[in-house]
């Protein structure tokens, strides 16, 4: 059993024995009610209560969510507040789940050589204007997206990186501000770290004690749609099949996962440091790529030794 630690442990304990009789239960479920306990602990730390403050402060959505994923985080908490009632431990009200929009996006398979020709592109931009805002995108462009490509990093991560995040000396990248509740590093290649080095040189004599890493033409951090309109605009040269930026994150899981056939147990052992790596909740996060390439699933299937259904959970458009 899940080990709490909040003034709830008790009654968070008493949730999760319940529902794991009734095998209503999961690793997802438990990392995300101990976050929520975890939030209690550093919020509230004298409390001895669950208030409706901190239900719905910690369940509002966070702009890092989508409708999606914003409700697999809060779902745990709807069903402990219906135990709680039932078994007259708080009366609280649940929150409210939103509308979740089908995602029909299917992520591109990158070929080789439309890759090379993408980065190609990045590393010759034409200035065709002389402006801090041309010369920004010159300099930020081939480095922001070989950090997506190499690491799989969503890009609301890259775009939201501090200076003070980037460990120019180790190669390692401190992760904060993700999608769900899990602070993470990266350890980039030898020569990602390269590129790293030269770029923050460079960009530090355009903006000096600049806040983030890859700074916007007002020192602040690029938006979205800046990384899909110039993603959009580089592949376009390269491609005429579509492809968005975001599908380096599925990439970057699919290429690992590929080279490591006929491993043997060390391919679940990859597997869980690839999850960790790319911040996910759980390990079974990770394994619902299989799902999005049909042939991985029989490498998966041969790799180890469970039913396909046992292993990829329903999981649908929990990574855009």
């Amino acid at each position: 059993m899940s080990q709490y630690i909040s003034f709830m442990k008790d009654k968070f304990n008493e949730f999760e024995n319940y529902r794991t009789k009734i095998k209503c239960w999961s690793k997802n479920y438990a990392n995300y009610l101990k976050a929520f306990d975890k939030y209690c602990t550093l919020n509230y730390p004298t409390s001895e209560n669950l208030t409706q403050e901190m239900v719905d402060n910690w369940c509002k959505k966070r702009d890092t969510e989508t409708n999606k994923s914003h409700n697999d985080r809060i779902n745990v908490i709807i069903g402990f507040i219906a135990y709680a009632s039932s078994h007259n431990i708080a009366n609280l009200i649940a929150p409210e789940t939103l509308k979740v929009e089908r995602n029909r996006h299917r992520p591109y398979a990158f070929k080789d050589i439309e890759l090379q020709r993408f980065f190609y592109h990045c590393d010759n931009i034409e200035l065709k204007t002389i402006t801090i805002t041309a010369k920004n995108q010159q300099l930020t462009l081939p480095v922001f997206y070989r950090l997506l490509y190499s690491t799989g990093m969503r890009p609301i991560e890259a775009r939201m990186l501090k200076v003070e995040d980037v460990d120019l000396e180790t190669g390692v990248i401190n992760i904060r501000k993700t999608k769900g509740y899990n602070q993470h590093y990266v350890v980039v290649s030898d020569k990602m770290k390269e590129y790293l080095i030269n770029y923050n040189n460079e960009i530090s004599a355009m903006y000096e004690n600049r806040t983030y890493f890859f700074p916007s033409v007002r020192d602040g951090h690029h938006t979205a749609r800046w990384v899909e309109c110039n993603f959009r605009t580089i592949w376009a040269l390269c491609s005429k099949n579509h492809a968005v930026a975001y599908d380096f994150r599925h990439n970057y899981a699919i290429v690992n996962i590929n080279s490591w056939i006929n491993m043997g147990v060390e391919f679940e052992d990859k597997l869980y440091y690839l999850s960790k790596s790319m911040g996910h909740s759980s390990i079974e996060t990770t394994k619902y790529y299989y799902s999005l390439v049909p042939k991985l699933a029989n490498i998966f299937f041969a790799q180890i030794n469970q039913s396909f259904d046992e292993i990829v959970p329903e999981v649908y458009d929990d990574e855009n």
